[in-house]
């Protein structure tokens, strides 16, 4: 009798991670630049169509979050500011800004690692999803590698903070 080859398992988790791995390196991005460490991979159908991270110091530019420049990225290379069908992996729980460009870009679902106390409106200081007068409703995931980015934005506020602290 033949014995059957191992399927290797996966998880609807470590599609998840994989995306958001990519989004930490984002936000690694970010934070090489000086700006607070946010990161955001658009996926559809298993492909990054879009990715991007916190660039408001750079730019000079205050709606130059991580997720808006996300949409901007996949709206160009899509032709279309509509992104259905899509997932958005983020680093930080959205803030409203970028929660209406989320309804507005008719994404499918965001999946976002670590809640954000000030401005996280997903699930912390708000739900704008759950707002019934929305025509476009979003699924939302989160928790996924939230370890490794509170570390990585706590690490980020602890240096600066550090530096400033050093200029006084």
């Amino acid at each position: 009798m033949k014995e059957k080859a191992a399927q290797p398992s996966f998880s609807f988790e470590d599609e998840h991670e994989r995306w958001m791995r990519l989004a930490l390196e984002q936000a690694r991005q970010a934070e090489a630049m000086g700006e607070v460490p946010v990161g955001a991979v658009l996926v559809r159908h298993g492909e990054v169509i879009g990715q991007g991270h916190n660039r408001v110091i750079t730019l000079n530019d205050p709606s130059a979050h991580a997720e808006i420049m996300a949409l901007r990225d996949a709206g160009a290379r899509e032709n279309n500011y509509r992104l259905p069908e899509s997932t958005l992996y983020v680093t930080l729980e959205p803030c409203l800004m970028c929660a209406g460009a989320l309804i507005h870009a008719r994404i499918k679902q965001l999946v976002f690692s670590t809640s954000d106390p000030k401005t996280g409106v997903i699930d912390t200081v708000d739900h704008a999803f759950q707002r019934s007068y929305h025509n476009h409703h979003i699924a939302v995931h989160s928790g996924v590698l939230a370890t490794d980015s509170a570390r990585m934005l706590r690490d980020f506020f602890a240096a600066r903070r550090q530096r400033r602290n050093a200029d006084s």
